[in-house]
């Protein structure tokens, strides 16, 4: 991370310690790597360099900016109103996951192509793939059921030759299925991940959104359905939400038992975690993990199981981590 990041700015609480985002954003610093982000930045109520958080575009300039001076990404662009995530929040998803592959690997995290990532609903950003090569050397598969969004990951990632060898995009031609039809015979993945659609109907959504804008008092926005960080149908909502989502991707995964060491996923809602419990109970997982992440006000937590016992486990480092 760039010294003159870090001296500029105070550490932010609750992002994971290698993330290079824990520190307030130096405006300044990401101007000279992304001169396109100065016209959005202006001194907040607090007498700050920040930008509208309300404003589209200005989010996604930011996230470019972001990408450019942390991660070396010089081509990075999406269409309309999709999903622009916030880089922070993202970035502490891939350290976490480096952890639980360094568990019983003498702390040792596994880096290089040899490490294998699927990124279930890979999205029009490419995010988690752009972070966990630049971070990590990982190789990447990216699956997404919507052919606008693989497009727009394929074309960051072939205008990017630092990624271009390392990551591939898979359109998943079945909505009801998570694996089948993505992972190749034969195929193996050290890590699963996903950020599911958490909300049941498009009307939760835009009542979710109405909800965020009251409470950060911007009540005029809460009047519409406006979508700072974006989001397609797809990537917000889905039947039964996050709930049926994870569930049926914990039943699925019991088929690629022994061919991925570590199943992930994002859960949003708290309430969501007694049901994944027990599907995981009922798939005979053999080790589950919660892990809580928090950004600002803003708590959620990762959820990962592995189906490989001690042995396995032990076997699955000697042949892919060393």
């Amino acid at each position: 991370m760039s010294s003159e990041i870090e001296s500029a700015s105070s550490e932010k609480q609750g992002l994971h310690p290698r993330n290079p985002h824990r520190f307030r954003y130096d405006f300044k610093a990401l101007i000279k790597s992304c001169p396109a982000l100065a016209p959005f930045v202006s001194l907040n109520k607090y007498h700050d360099e920040s930008i509208d958080f309300a404003n589209p575009e200005a989010v996604k300039m930011l996230n470019k900016a972001i990408l450019i001076h942390f991660y070396g990404i010089h081509y990075w662009d999406i269409p309309a109103n999709y999903l622009r995530p916030p880089i922070p929040g993202r970035a502490d998803y891939i350290h976490y996951i480096a952890d639980l592959l360094s568990a019983g690997n003498d702390a040792d995290i596994p880096m290089g192509k040899a490490i294998t990532g699927l990124d279930i609903g890979v999205g029009a950003n490419c995010v988690y793939p752009i972070i966990g090569h630049q971070s990590y050397g990982w190789s990447f598969v990216g699956s997404d059921i919507d052919p606008k969004a693989l497009q727009s990951a394929k074309r960051i990632i072939t205008s990017n030759p630092a990624l271009t060898p390392f990551v591939e995009c898979r359109l998943q031609s079945s909505p009801s299925s998570i694996f089948k039809g993505i992972v190749q015979p034969n195929e193996r993945f050290d890590f699963t991940m996903c950020n599911p659609p958490f909300h049941s109907s498009q009307e939760e959504a835009s009542a979710g959104t109405q909800r965020k804008w009251q409470n950060l008092g911007r009540t005029n926005l809460a009047k519409k359905d406006t979508l700072n960080f974006g989001g397609q149908n797809a990537e917000l909502w889905c039947e039964g939400g996050e709930k049926a989502f994870i569930t049926r991707m914990i039943e699925q995964s019991a088929q690629l038992a022994n061919r991925c060491f570590w199943f992930t996923t994002l859960v949003s809602k708290k309430t969501t975690l007694p049901f994944i419990y027990k599907s995981l109970k009922t798939v005979k997982a053999f080790d589950t993990q919660t892990i809580e992440m928090a950004q600002g006000q803003k708590v959620s937590r990762i959820v990962a199981w592995t189906f490989l016992g001690n042995h396995q486990q032990k076997v699955w480092r000697q042949e892919r981590f060393s």
